[in-house]
């Protein structure tokens, strides 16, 4: 039973991530048709910035949350002040970057400060209703997340997509700007009424104020906290580094390369999706001293697997993706890098970021923080000097560059030390499989890659390619390898 829960919750999950992502390309492609690109440049400044306030806002409580609650006697009170807590370091964080952005100087006059303040319903409103996301987490209910995120999307997308068809078309009106990030914090509303509607059919939380509980819940998620915010300024200040370092060309360089941007937020998540899944059965688990290490070994093997996806159409298909994604004057030329320029560089750190995912929850686990805290904080010390040396000569390149060392270099750090808090075990057949299947998709993404020369046709390769996967899966024999 608990197989099957883990498998249907990491399929939920799976089943969102892919239907918001093909949501994500059609509003990403909607943008980019309804705005220039300066103001497209602006709205991905925006939200750039915002997501390291974002992830700082969620001090580690999701990830403490759900393996607190898996452990907790009265899960509702344990939720309940979670979500004070949620409610209060929310406040802080986000009222703290609207003030910066209002006194930055050289954003002063410009949409940006504007623009920061109406996206930041999106942040307000999806954190609220990430601790409702921990009861269906919990209980293996993630079918109603599906139903709330994907309804979130489809709101957003459908608003901004009937501007689009009114007329909006390469538009320099930043009311228009406006509008559009407008719609997603509308769209962020509905996902938190959604998910206080589902939860409350399960559990029903209401905010609850034990000085006692929530002084135990910060001592645990505080180290967490550190290292998410590490975490965000190594993967997302690169954004607000070209806002502050590129003055006169920002718009245009967010342009480019806040668009990758989003498309990595989704390669990302699809290895926390899955050890989200298996945290409540890897926490009762250790507790009960089990041997783990067949199981972690499975996890890590379906970790690569992942990475193995992500990275090789990053570094294959990155300019009919990106085509697809936006426009054409987004590509690069001969003379200058664009938009898939960046996706190439970045498909490392998309291969990279599983491991470190899978060593971050593990250390999580085994509640290893000050390792883990340490390590992180030694690659924000890489990301900034990299990025103030690299940003003010090449651009969103250098922010690549960057990216590409730093993932590099912490997955070196962190997986060592996660392997020897857990040891996990992989055969010599699991390893062969997951090389074949990698072969086997490298091999069809090669030789497919010379006819995407039009959205619609990389659209379909996008569906063979999918379907081949899952043969791929059959044909290696990695079903028979990843069950739990």
């Amino acid at each position: 039973m608990s197989t099957k829960k883990i498998a249907t919750s990491t399929l939920w999950q799976f089943a969102s991530q892919i239907t918001m992502a093909g949501l994500s390309i059609v509003t990403v492609k909607l943008v980019a048709i309804g705005l220039t690109m300066e103001l497209a440049g602006q709205y991905n400044t925006a939200y750039g910035y915002l997501q390291i306030f974002g992830i700082l806002a969620d001090f580690g409580l999701y990830a403490v949350s759900v393996r607190e609650v898996a452990r907790a006697k009265d899960k509702l009170v344990v939720l309940g002040n979670l979500m004070t807590l949620r409610a209060i370091i929310l406040a802080i964080s986000l009222g703290s970057a609207l003030m910066i952005a209002w006194v930055i100087p050289h954003w002063q006059g410009t949409p940006l400060p504007l623009a920061i303040t109406i996206a930041a319903f999106v942040p307000g409103f999806t954190l609220l209703a990430g601790i409702l996301r921990t009861v269906f987490q919990v209980e293996y209910k993630m079918h109603f997340v599906f139903i709330a995120e994907v309804t979130q999307r489809i709101v957003t997308t459908a608003l901004t997509g009937l501007a689009v068809l009114e007329g909006m078309r390469d538009s320099a009106d930043v009311a228009s700007l406006y509008m559009i990030l407008g719609f997603g914090g509308l769209g962020a509303l509905v996902l938190l009424a959604l998910s206080v509607i589902f939860s409350n059919r399960i559990l029903p939380v209401r905010p609850r104020w034990d000085p006692v509980v929530m002084k135990h819940l910060l001592r645990l998620c505080a180290p967490y906290g550190v290292a998410f915010l590490c975490t965000a300024l190594y993967r997302q200040f690169d954004v607000t580094l070209i806002g502050l370092f590129r003055p006169d060309d920002y718009q245009l360089q967010n342009a480019y390369y806040g668009f990758v941007q989003r498309m990595m937020d989704m390669a990302y998540l699809l290895p926390t999706f899955l050890l989200n899944s298996t945290l409540p059965m890897l926490s009762e688990r250790d507790a009960r001293g089990d041997d783990m290490r067949n199981f972690l070994g499975k996890i890590l093997l379906a970790i690569l697997v992942l990475g193995s996806i992500s990275s090789l159409f990053a570094a294959i298909w990155p300019r009919a993706l990106m085509q697809m994604l936006t426009t054409q004057q987004y590509l690069s030329t001969a003379t200058s890098p664009g938009s898939d320029t960046a996706l190439r560089l970045l498909s490392v750190s998309m291969f990279m970021n599983g491991l470190l995912t899978f060593s971050f929850y593990v250390l999580l686990t085994k509640h290893r923080w000050k390792p883990l805290v340490g390590t992180l904080m030694v690659g924000v010390v890489i990301s900034l000097v990299s990025n103030v040396l690299l940003i003010p000569r090449i651009g969103f390149v250098g922010a690549g560059i960057t990216s590409v060392i730093v993932h590099a270099s912490l997955a070196l750090l962190l997986l060592p030390q996660a392997l020897r808090a857990m040891p996990v075990r992989i055969t010599q057949t699991m390893w062969l499989r997951w090389i074949a299947f990698t072969l086997l998709l490298f091999s069809f993404l090669y030789l497919f890659q010379p006819f995407l020369n039009h959205p619609l046709i990389t659209a379909v390769a996008l569906i063979a390619s999918a379907l081949w996967m899952g043969a791929c899966v059959w044909i290696t024999g990695l079903h028979k390898m990843l069950k739990v």
